[in-house]
């Protein structure tokens, strides 16, 4: 039996993706966006990792509601690189982030659902 789980297979591959464009953001010195992109795109996958061993219902719903947060912050940092005319541009991680959060929205309501 196949026991992939989408969300943290997506999430994993993102921050790779998040970690490479850092670096490409370092290597034109634009080194506070980089590090804010960093850290938020990659907490995106950590707090989702983190739901996985929850306590309760509860709190599996809202380690995924930081995870969606993260996600909502990564979003305006790829959007500040792609719309300033001196960032390079990143057109793969954004249609990558926004099926994760889609995903993320799903799934939480679907618990929220569940916990009824």
């Amino acid at each position: 039996m196949n026991n992939k789980n989408i969300i943290l297979d997506k999430s994993l591959e993102f921050a790779l993706g998040i970690i490479d464009f850092s670096e490409v953001l370092k290597e034109k010195k634009k080194y506070v966006i980089a590090k804010q992109l960093l850290k938020a795109g990659t907490s995106i996958g950590a707090n989702i990792r983190e739901a996985q061993s929850c306590e309760s219902r509860a709190d599996f719903i809202h380690k995924l509601k930081i995870a969606a947060k993260e996600a909502d912050e990564t979003d305006y940092w790829l959007l500040l690189c792609n719309l300033s005319p001196s960032y390079p541009k990143n057109e793969v991680l954004p249609p990558k982030l926004k099926e994760i959060q889609r995903l993320l929205s799903s799934i939480i309501s679907s618990a929220k659902q569940n916990s009824k």
